[in-house]
């Protein structure tokens, strides 16, 4: 899909606060409110916009702990993987989740209120997963960056 400078200046402040109105957009964008809003339908309907989300204060809710963790696999033939995927990303707690290149083959990233429950998620739910090898975990002390805006650079035709 062909973006042009309208329309990553609509995402950039999509991207900033995705409760803005079509008017207030419009404005800040330099355009009328009907093609403005044309623009945000077409990058919707495209697929480029996926959704709009409330992102919430982890802590509020007692979710104080981010613990990272690396998971190596005995094998990994494609539906060994594809049955892992399925069952981790089934918990609530796994934030992200990605296969890797290196020493480990999946990287997840839980979100927990103590450590009691971290244990009991690694005891639990990714031990007894007979394809599971090797789990090292790593706790966050403190997170330095959180973002979700994707950085919006001019592609080259």
């Amino acid at each position: 899909m062909n973006i042009d400078t309208t329309d990553q200046k609509i995402l950039q402040e999509l991207q900033r606060d995705s409760k803005i109105s079509n008017a207030e957009l419009a404005k800040r964008v330099n355009l009328s409110p009907s093609p403005c809003l044309a623009r945000v339908k077409r990058l919707e309907s495209s697929g480029l916009i996926r959704g709009y989300v409330a992102l919430l204060e982890p802590s509020h809710l007692g979710l104080d702990i981010n613990v990272f963790i690396s998971i190596s696999l005995k094998a990994q033939s494609r539906k060994l993987l594809q049955d892992f995927e399925e069952r981790v990303c089934s918990h609530d707690a796994v934030m992200e989740c990605y296969l890797m290149t290196g020493n480990a083959d999946y990287l997840i990233r839980i979100a927990m209120p103590d450590i009691a429950a971290v244990e009991r998620f690694i005891v639990d739910h990714l031990s007894p997963m007979p394809e599971v090898e090797k789990i090292r975990s790593s706790f966050a002390l403190k997170q330095v960056r959180y973002k979700t805006a994707l950085p919006l650079h001019k592609r080259k035709p």
